[in-house]
């Protein structure tokens, strides 16, 4: 037999005892004799909470989503809420999505919760994330779980924690649940299900959470206008197939055309490499269908539907990708507009935004005169924001990984009431005869171009993760002078909480929690940010340009300069 280090197996044997079902103990025997590099990658550390909760492969052993990891998240979260609302009955509202072990899963923690006194709203079947934050608010829950690891690949799974006001765990209540989790031995998980706490819902929550949507999603948009937009929407074999068609049909869109082949909810993702919206390959069936139908917009979710991709088309009326930050400016502007022309800002809104996402927001809120707040990446933290200054109205606020929220009646990405914002948008300027993008273009115009790309690389396990790290130590102890040709003057560092001023040398404080973040800003304008995602094996480079763009017939020569530049960048920084 191979050699296992002593704390590893200290750990494996852990697993070995009665606490543990017979099928897991065989499978870790199994591990011991024939794959001590699986069984290291399954027991070297506890999987842990990034910025979309936790997510892991599943499988056995301490660093896999099973049973037992989830089930102590959920004694640790039974024994805090216990503690923190000690007179109250306790409520929590639980959904899952396609994924495989997703229902499984979801029954095994409505167990823990219910065995432990709390009165437990299991969704029926799978439901749109969003759906779940809309439902602890509307059932007055004091907590939420959903079931989903979201875009990644079908290996993974993932456990979402929501608070009483339909935000994702934000501190000081995630290190305190994180340290209650921490404590506890899994001898310690009630897995016998109390039957008599758990209810289960499902039409009747969706019909409040669809005509919710359509509420804080429609707009003065003409019913001929509406009829006239042609949509072609997939749900990439996820969950919005159970809301936005209904949402759609119940706005006033009567052309929405399904990307059939990709309707059927499926844990495998079969038509597709990876379920993301952000990576063009999973939106090429919708835009070849968009070319048979001359679809105007082509809308695609991604598995839990929070995020979307949107495809609308360009002045010579072929079908362009936007990115999230292009997304994220044009539904901003409308809903600001919006605002505007109804008389409602008067110095007291907002819009949210986060540290990695495109200048051009706050160049926006600017021109509106509303604050634009910038947070870390995360839904959780525009949540955040609108808890934490309840005299401020909430307009919306997206980041630039293709997740967008209208207003706050829901409090996470909202991909049903975000897709409707986006027919809207269509569906006028259609009416005006124009485009979205010419739209967009336009905003450009009047407000500078900024460009940005994102660069992903991508290292899987335990020296995946030690390279990361290296990755950041080595910017963070030998930081850029230029990038370009052009002088650093400012650097960020959101996990010492400094800013530096490289010219003057000074130093100011960072006031927002602390992020495994490194933000570079040069004399020319340019912005790079380095971080480690949160939820995959991969360190993220976002790289954002901006100039002045004269006019209309000047944009495509303009983009090309501004595409070189983040071209030369990247060679610059050997990401090219």
């Amino acid at each position: 037999m191979t050699h296992i280090e002593p704390q590893l197996l200290e750990r494996v044997n852990t697993w070995l005892t009665p606490t543990f079902d017979q099928e897991t103990q065989n499978h870790i025997k199994h591990l011991i004799a024939n794959n001590t590099s699986e069984l290291k990658e399954s027991f070297y550390k506890d999987l842990e909470f990034g910025t979309g909760g936790m997510r892991g492969i599943m499988g056995i052993g301490t660093n896999r989503i099973n049973k037992y990891t989830l089930g102590k998240n959920t004694q640790g979260l039974s024994n805090y809420l216990k503690q923190t609302f000690p007179n109250e009955k306790l409520k929590v509202a639980i959904a899952y999505d396609c994924r495989h072990n997703s229902q499984t899963l979801a029954k095994v923690v409505a167990d823990v919760f219910s065995a432990n006194g709390l009165q437990v709203y299991l969704f029926e079947d799978l439901r749109a994330t969003p759906e779940l934050s809309f439902a602890v608010k509307h059932l007055n829950c004091h907590c939420g779980i959903v079931l989903t690891a979201s875009h990644n690949p079908p290996e993974y799974n993932g456990y979402k924690v929501y608070w009483q006001d339909g935000g994702q765990l934000v501190p000081p209540q995630d290190a305190e649940i994180i340290a209650e989790i921490n404590r506890l031995d899994y001898a310690e998980i009630k897995f016998e299900a109390n039957d008599t706490n758990i209810e289960y819902i499902g039409k009747t929550v969706d019909d409040v959470f669809i005509n919710e949507s359509v509420k804080n999603g429609s707009f003065d948009t003409a019913t001929e206008a509406r009829e006239n937009l042609n949509v072609v929407f997939t749900s990439l074999h996820g969950t919005s197939i159970t809301a936005i068609p209904e949402t759609l049909k119940r706005a006033g869109y009567t052309k929405v055309n399904i990307v059939e082949e990709q309707r059927e909810p499926n844990g495998d993702f079969p038509t597709v490499k990876s379920p993301n919206p952000e990576e063009p390959e999973a939106l090429k069936m919708a835009m070849e269908l968009a070319n048979i139908t001359d679809g105007d917009i082509v809308i695609g979710t991604d598995p839990d539907c929070d995020r979307l991709g949107v495809v609308v088309r360009n002045l010579e009326n072929e079908l362009v990708i936007l990115n999230g930050n292009q997304t994220m400016l044009l539904m901003t502007d409308f809903l600001l507009k919006q605002w505007k022309n109804s008389g409602k800002i008067n110095g007291n809104q907002f819009i949210g935004s986060t540290i990695v996402s495109t200048p051009m927001m706050a160049v926006l809120a600017e021109a509106y005169n509303v604050e634009c707040k910038i947070g870390l990446t995360g839904f959780k933290w525009i949540a955040k924001m609108i808890k934490d200054f309840p005299q401020l109205d909430f307009i919306g606020g997206g980041e630039e990984s293709f997740g967008f929220m209208v207003g706050d009646f829901v409090r996470d990405k909202d991909a049903v009431t975000s897709t409707l914002l986006a027919c809207e948008i269509a569906a006028q300027a259609k009416a005006k005869g124009i485009s979205m993008y010419k739209e967009l273009i336009e905003l450009y115009v009047a407000h500078g171009f900024y460009k940005e790309r994102l660069i992903s690389l991508t290292k899987k396990g335990i020296e995946g993760a030690q390279e990361i790290k290296q990755m950041m130590i080595d910017a963070r102890e030998n930081p850029l002078e230029e990038v370009n040709g052009s002088k650093v003057i400012r650097i960020e560092d959101y996990q010492l909480s400094i800013v530096k001023d490289v010219i003057s040398g000074n130093t100011s404080t960072i006031d927002i929690p602390k992020s495994n973040v490194l933000i570079y800003y040069t004399e020319d304008g340019s912005k790079i940010a380095l971080r480690p995602s949160g939820t995959e094996p991969k360190i993220k480079f976002y790289i954002s340009v901006n100039t002045t763009l004269d006019n209309l017939a000047a944009f495509k020569s303009t983009e090309q300069k501004l595409e070189t530049r983040i071209d030369n960048i990247l060679k610059d920084m050997n990401l090219d």
